[in-house]
Formats: structure tokens, C-alpha cells, sequence
């Protein structure tokens, strides 16, 4: 029945592999059918070799499983309660690749180094509060989604389409599982370049000018990167 949401996820989950953004089976796509108000996502723990387009789950937005026969993944309730939070969100993945979970695990911010950065995400990538106690014993995977939301804030969900989880790993997303894995691919290089340029000793992040001409130029009513669609 959801055979096209279904083969977009599984392609997504898939090219996470590629992309050297999982290792095992650490890491998850999904994307919703906002009409339809399901969403599809990886079973958990199934090996990504291993996977097949048929594995995919489908949910509705109360977590009940309306389509396939396996578990979703454990952190389905996550993704779910961003997808409550922000309408404008099509597609999300969660990893654990290395820079970004290194900063993660650190409870520090990406910060913006340079143009690179700039081109996505407009400002910092943003590191969670660490949960309480309560919030890890009792709905943690869905309290993990509301500190996200909370981390956000007011600010435009697309600006900076990603948010660091305190301690555990990177969430991104964007109009589709599509576009969120390319933020999760972007978002680790930015990492890992933010990283070795601390190393080197650069404190100054780029000047806010200079992060706004490039983040303008790829996005919003006037940018001119690229090519008109046909």
C-alpha cells in the first residue's frame, strides 16, 4: 500500500551505508506521508546488508504499526515526536558518525568555522541539554525527541537542519529521507572539519556576514546556486 514511501526509505537507509555514515546497525531513516499521516522507517536491528525494501516499517503518528512485520526501530518514538513538533519536516536520520558523536559526546556545539558550514546550516549545529534521570527511565526514546524540539526552539526548524543529541548521536532532517541523509552526510563533514581546525587553534568562528551570504545564496527567495528546476 505504501510501496513508494516505503522504496524512498529503504534507498535512504541503504545510502547511509554507502556513505560511511553507519557502522553495524547504528543509525535510522524514515520519512512521512504527511497526507496520509504514516511514516515509514528501518526495523531495528536488522543488518543493513541484510535489509530489503519489504522490512521497512510503517507507522501512524501514535507509533501503532499499520504495515510490516517486524519491530520498527527503537528510536521510531523519536522521530515521530519531531514530526509532531514541526510540520515542515519530510524526512529524518539519526546516525552515529564519528565527528558528529564526538561532539555529541562532549555536549558541545558544531560550531560555524567556515563557508562550508555556512552552506547548510545557518549558525551553530546545536547540542541538547542532558536528560534527567526521569526523562531516561520513563519515554526516553520520545523525551529524546521533545530535548531536540526544545534545542530548536523558535528558531526556523530548516535553517539549521540538525541537532546534536547530549551524549548520544546527530538527528537530522529535511523535506525527505533524500534531503535528510544529505544533511547527515554534510553534517559530518562539517564535523570533522570543525574539529581539525580547533586542533589547529583557530577560536573565531566565521563572520556572520559571510555565513549569511553563503547560507542565502543555496537557500530562500533569492538564492542562485545551481540551476532553475525545469
Amino acid at each position: 500500500m505504501y510501496s513508494a514511501l516505503k522504496h524512498r526509505v529503504y534507498l535512504a537507509n541503504i545510502a547511509l551505508t554507502k556513505h560511511g555514515l553507519i557502522t553495524l546497525t547504528w543509525g535510522n531513516a524514515s520519512e512521512i506521508d504527511r497526507e496520509a499521516g504514516v511514516v515509514a522507517i528501518k526495523p531495528s536491528g536488522v543488518k543493513y546488508e541484510e535489509l530489503s525494501e519489504d522490512d521497512i516499517v510503517v507507522l501512524d503518528l501514535s507509533g501503532r504499526v499499520v504495515e510490516g512485520s517486524l519491530r520498527p526501530s527503537s528510536d521510531a518514538p523519536t522521530h515521530l515526536e519531531i514530526y509532531r513538533s514541526f510540520p515542515e519536516i519530510g524526512g529524518i536520520v539519526h546516525t552515529h558518525s564519528r565527528f558528529a558523536t564526538v561532539f555529541s559526546q562532549a555536549v558541545r556545539a558544531i560550531p560555524p568555522m567556515g563557508t562550508t558550514h555556512a552552506d547548510a546550516f545557518l549558525g551553530a549545529v546545536e547540542c541538547t541539554r542532558r536528560l534527567t534521570p526521569e526523562e531516561v527511565e520513563a519515554d526516553y526514546e520520545e523525551n529524546t525527541g521533545r530535548v531536540i524540539a526544545e534545542t530548536v526552539g523558535s528558531r526556523p526548524v530548516m535553517d539549521v537542519p540538525a541537532v546534536l543529541v547530549s551524549e548520544h548521536g546527530p538527528f537530522t532532517w529535511g523535506a525527505d529521507a533524500a534531503e535528510a541523509l544529505k544533511n547527515a552526510v554534510i553534517l559530518e563533514e562539517v564535523a570533522a572539519m570543525a574539529w581539525h581546525t580547533a586542533m589547529l587553534g583557530k577560536e573565531r568562528e566565521i563572520s556572520p556576514h559571510l555565513m549569511k551570504k553563503h547560507y542565502e545564496r543555496k537557500h530562500g527567495k533569492d538564492a542562485y546556486y545551481g540551476q532553475e528546476k525545469r
